[in-house]
């Protein structure tokens, strides 16, 4: 019903060209990297000689429809890749299949890669990032290349700390972005503590981030988007990656499958062990046991050309043991599984459909034990869905995108004291979602992108409906200016502690409980003054409507009813953010920055006012540069700096003579709430690496990182002498200067 409305609004606009229906051609085809056979997302191609093209959707598939028959020239660009023409005849009524292979460039080829990037910018959404595997690798990060860490670089983009890994993107929290894995939902992608993502770079090929005013096929959190696609796998030949670190160490293999298709395996595990062996015994933090792993698969087969089937999975469990004096020890198990079966089918040059079933397992288990008691938690997550999702080409100026996503959520959370159940909690949910949108290109200077989404959770018996539209106008290729507005729920709520993400809960909606609500504002500008540059500004206002958390002031949840253990509120969050990159030559990089704020009020909580929450920080800047050293050594700096985090401030005691006793009470007084601020974060990391041979086995890197130059003792958190003077505060600081290394050879 939804696409026949589209369809006829799409009628109404007319033929884009003066060519009769019967007499119009199309070319369609899939993109894919000539060395490796991997399909690339997000592709670039032009009708030379006009602002006309399209993108290669998440399978590599594009599709050019509504063409007058005549002699054409095709241009094909992707980042990192040497762009390719191909020129054509289309005939009347003729349908080409053209499958394009690119060839990636040459380091050294700055022309070629200027050209690339700077094709690229011109079909970039609002509000929406891509970050390379590249960029992902070479960053200097504490231990371990982490995917987070890179996205965290990114203009709206905020980190709590040095110890966590979590999101927080334009005013929202870590449980307020979707992440998603080969089109599976991720409940926590952390490992050591949130330290780090459970994301292995080697594995991954595409990351995209959509930070607001994202379009109808995205749906379920109230404020952004992480879509990460795992490698396919090398179609031509066998390969593969190993590198040793000092926190892991890591392996993926890939090849093809007899010329049907192809696999990709990779294997992650920490190698810190021997380091916390030496410490053991003289630093009294360091744990008795801990590992962590995951493992990455994906199998791809051609039932024919147009016609494929492929499955992906990952696993990844964190296992840590800690004594806290002679009776006291504490033991941890948490981690994901995943499994996703995809069927993409190309059921015509304008008809491209995907059929995907998933699979999400999270858990924690918690074993507390003191003189002999234990307290046990058994915390775990499972949703298994179906996604149908079709693309429609109409011809050139109009296009269509329709899916439907149904699931059943399980939240399971059992606890024990001494051996007996002191909570058990079972929520089981169903949930649907529709939608429809439609691209349509008005004129060479001026498109739109207006869609609607429909949700369904039964928890509760919730139908929600969310509009979403926007609009861009090109007065010239070099200029884009673009506005964005989109309505968003979220059925889910998280209770996560900053400092160790190993505990997270998710809980839902129910009655009394409804699901919180939002809408974004969005404005941009991307400018391209000369070739290889690029300037993006953005302005953002987002509102948050019945915002759902557990009560922190409830005692005790045994007997309480389920709408009784919230507390509800609400919050906006406004800001503007700035990026400038510089794509090419020896020295390239960007820098961004954002200056934002973020609000929130809670019912009978700080006497309902708006406060900041802690990872409100008003300015927050980060610059990116890599320079070719030589032939063989390349270098990257990161420098940080951000408003401190907002906390509340002890002042003091209070003495209160008691009319019933002798002694007089004395509670700690505070100041307002979030209204002081931690010192400034500032950081400058370094990154060495150089690139050689193994043996003439393979092509090798080999890096030195040095995290925190200059030492900067940031601030984490301050404690407070409760006992003594209150007034009196100490500081807990971040990570010191840390060097880092590894090699990594690949084959």
């Amino acid at each position: 019903m939804i696409i026949s409305i589209l369809l006829l609004f799409s009628l109404a606009a007319g033929n884009p060209v003066n060519t009769p229906e019967s007499e119009r051609a199309s070319v369609s085809g899939i993109v894919t990297d000539a060395q490796t056979g991997e399909t690339l997302l997000f592709a670039n191609i032009f009708i030379r000689g006009s602002q006309t093209g399209t993108t290669t959707n998440t399978s590599g598939f594009y599709s050019l429809s509504g063409m007058p028959p005549g002699r054409h020239v095709l241009q094909f660009t992707y980042v990192g890749y040497i762009p390719v023409e191909h020129e054509i005849t289309l005939e009347q009524g003729q349908r080409l299949r053209l499958d394009v292979q690119l060839q990636p460039s040459d380091l050294m080829l700055q022309e070629v890669v200027v050209q690339a990037d700077a094709e690229r910018e011109e079909v970039r959404n609002i509000g929406t990032a891509q970050v390379t595997t590249q960029l992902i690798r070479e960053v200097p990060a504490v231990l371990q290349a982490d995917v987070f860490r890179s996205v965290q670089l990114l203009p709206g983009v905020k980190a709590a700390s040095d110890f966590s890994s979590g999101l927080y993107i334009r005013g929202g929290g870590p449980d307020q972005t979707l992440i998603l894995l080969d089109r599976t939902t991720v409940y926590n992608p952390s490992h050591f503590f949130g330290f780090f993502s459970t994301f292995n770079p080697d594995a991954i090929k595409d990351v995209r981030l959509y930070k607001g005013g994202y379009p109808a096929e995205f749906g379920g959190r109230l404020g952004s988007v992480l879509d990460i696609y795992n490698k396919d796998g090398n179609r031509n030949k066998r390969a593969g990656v190993v590198s040793l670190g000092m926190l892991s160490s890591r392996a993926m293999i890939e090849g093809p499958i007899v010329d049907r298709g192809s696999y990709m395996f990779a294997i992650r595990r920490s190698t810190i062990e021997p380091l916390l062996a030496a410490l053991r015994g003289t630093v009294d933090t360091v744990p008795d046991s801990f590992y962590f792993y995951d493992i990455n698969g994906k199998i791809n087969v051609d039932i024919n050309r147009d016609n494929r089937l492929s499955m992906g999975f990952y696993g990844g469990e964190d296992n840590v043991k800690f004594p806290f004096g002679d009776d006291l020890e504490f033991n941890l198990r948490y981690g994901n599984r995943t499994l996703s079966t995809t069927w993409t089918s190309i059921r015509s040059d304008r008809l491209f459909t995907t059929l995907t079933g998933t699979a999400s397992q999270y858990f924690n288990k918690p074993l507390f034990s003191f003189g002999g008691t234990e307290f046990t938690r058994d915390n775990s997550i499972w949703d298994f869905s179906l996604k149908s999702d079709a693309e429609f080409m109409l011809n050139r100026a109009h296009s269509f995108k329709a899916g439907v996503w149904a699931g059943s959520l399980t939240l399971e959370l059992n606890d024990t004291f001494d051996g007996n159940e002191s909570l058990q909690s079972l929520i089981e949910t169903q949930y649907i979602t529709g939608y429809a949108q439609h691209q349509w290109d008005i004129s060479s200077t001026l498109s739109t992108n207006y869609g609607i989404r429909v949700n369904y959770f039964s928890q509760g018996d919730y139908v929600r409906a969310e509009p979403r539209i926007s609009l861009e106008y090109s007065p010239e290729p070099a200029l884009r200016l673009q506005l964005a507005y989109g309505r968003y729920h979220q059925f889910l709520t998280l209770i996560t502690n900053e400092a160790f993400s190993g505990f997270d809960v998710w809980l839902t909606t129910d009655r009394g409980v409804p699901p919180a609500w939002g809408d974004q504002f969005v404005a941009g500008v991307k400018v391209y003054p000369f070739q290889g540059y690029n300037f993006e500004a953005e302005v953002y206002y987002r509102t948050m409507r019945d915002l759902f958390e557990l009560d922190p002031r409830t005692a005790d949840a045994t007997g309480t009813d389920y709408a009784e253990l919230f507390r509800f509120g609400k919050g906006f969050a406004y800001g503007f953010e700035l990026l400038l990159e510089k794509s090419s030559g020896r020295l390239n990089g960007f820098i961004g920055y954002t200056w934002g704020v973020t609000r929130r009020s809670f019912d009978g909580f700080n006497n309902n006012r708006f406060f900041p929450p802690k990872h409100d920080r008003t300015h927050d800047v980060n610059l990116v540069a890599n320079y070719r050293l030589s032939s063989k050594w390349r270098s990257t700096a990161v420098f940080s700096y951000a408003t401190g985090q907002a906390y509340t401030r002890v002042l003091g005691r209070t003495e209160i003579q008691n009319p019933f006793g002798s002694n007089p009470t004395r509670p700690v007084t505070v100041g307002k709430v979030n209204a002081s601020r931690l010192p400034s974060y500032q950081r400058l990391d370094l990154g060495f690496t150089r690139d050689g041979s193994f043996f003439n086995l393979g092509k090798s890197e080999f890096q030195i990182q040095i995290i925190n130059v200059y030492s900067r003792r940031n601030v984490w958190f301050y404690q407070f002498d409760l006992d003594e003077n209150p007034a009196v505060q100490s500081e807990v600081p971040l990570l010191p200067i840390l060097p880092t290394l590894s090699y990594t050879v690949f084959f």
